[in-house]
């Protein structure tokens, strides 16, 4: 039985009609190719299953460069979201003092993700990367399987399809904090919840329901945004249009943004916080200690969280991989907007 023979820079050339000098002026992105040039070269070099020298000895861990983290999220969201720019300092934390860069891309999809991964790694650009915001059944596991490329998966091992992955229980903190409501006195309870393609938000979503269902609330309502101040606006507003024995007493949020805009929704409307309603933000942050009054939340290490993961990245990527693990669940923080209901 003979061995199949390595494929070379010289089979991907053939296999695109091209010199093996076009092939690495691809690789390496200096001018002199045009683009429908260039993408025919990463294809051939995507369907032999090639990559040049570099990315191989990432995979051996000799050098760690760049790590490369994208974002399925509005620029102009992601600028006034705490939840990641804390994130992203845990990990710069982390690289900085691996002399390693971080490279961020804002994108529309996960289908564009799926090429910049694969653009990343053969272009040498990447040492490795971290993946966020898993869907169900998510395209971009046997991608990145497929290239044999270093990540990180940020998320619940029941989305991640066996990467190596870092994530909270979020089933666990939805859980505690519906029971912390429901212990003040409230039976009446809602969730604005985060964009519903999301895994961890159908874990969210689901953990609710359950726990609302085993708590036995006389009302039980969630509601899918895109994460924005002005969708937590509309959902708060909806919530508490009907009459006072028919609304919510009680309001959790899937993040601090869409909690500080229920509070002012809130205001807008006379109702007080929290005699009228009790508002629970997820993922604390400075802005839940700016308002009046001060929002009780779901209080994790978001900057810790970041640099666990990106320590995570480089045992994956030096070949000590730590295996999947969680990090520390959410804990209640109360503070003013929670009270009994009157």
């Amino acid at each position: 039985m003979t061995t199949p023979s390595r494929v070379t820079i010289k089979d991907v050339a053939a296999r695109a009609g091209v010199s093996k000098g076009a092939v690495s002026l691809a690789f390496n992105h200096r001018p002199g190719l045009s683009e429908t040039t260039r993408d025919r070269i990463f294809e051939a070099a995507r369907q032999l299953g090639w990559a040049p020298n570099l990315a191989a000895r990432s995979l051996a861990g000799r050098r760690v460069d760049v790590v490369g983290l994208a974002i399925c999220r509005p620029a102009r969201l992601l600028g006034l979201e705490p939840f990641y720019m804390e994130f992203i300092s845990g990990v710069e934390s982390v690289l900085t003092e691996h002399a390693c860069s971080l490279l961020l891309r804002l994108l529309r999809s996960v289908e564009e993700e799926v090429g910049l991964q694969d653009a990343w790694w053969r272009g040498r650009h990447v040492s490795g990367s971290i993946m966020v915001d898993f869907r169900a059944d998510d395209p971009r596991v046997d991608a990145v399987r497929r290239l044999g490329m270093p990540v990180v998966a940020v998320g619940h091992p029941s989305l991640t399809g066996g990467l190596t992955s870092v994530w909270t229980d979020d089933a666990g903190a939805v859980t505690e904090a519906v029971r912390y409501l429901v212990a003040l006195g409230h039976r009446r309870v809602a969730r604005v919840g985060g964009a519903a393609g999301l895994g961890h938000t159908a874990i969210r979503t689901a953990a609710f329901d359950t726990a609302a269902r085993e708590l036995r609330l006389a009302g039980a309502w969630q509601v899918a945004t895109d994460f924005s101040g002005d969708a937590g606006a509309r959902a708060t507003r909806s919530l508490l249009s009907a009459s006072a024995a028919d609304r919510p007493t009680a309001i959790v949020y899937d993040n601090d943004i869409m909690a500080v805009a229920g509070l002012a929704v809130a205001a807008e409307m006379g109702l007080s916080v929290p005699g009228d309603v009790s508002l629970l933000a997820w993922d604390d942050s400075q802005l839940c200690r700016l308002t009046h009054p001060t929002l009780s939340a779901m209080s994790h290490d978001v900057h810790g969280f970041g640099a666990e993961v990106a320590r995570t990245l480089f045992g994956v990527i030096t070949g000590e991989d730590p295996g999947s693990h969680p990090v520390p669940t959410p804990e209640l923080t109360p503070r003013g907007s929670t009270a009994p209901p009157r």
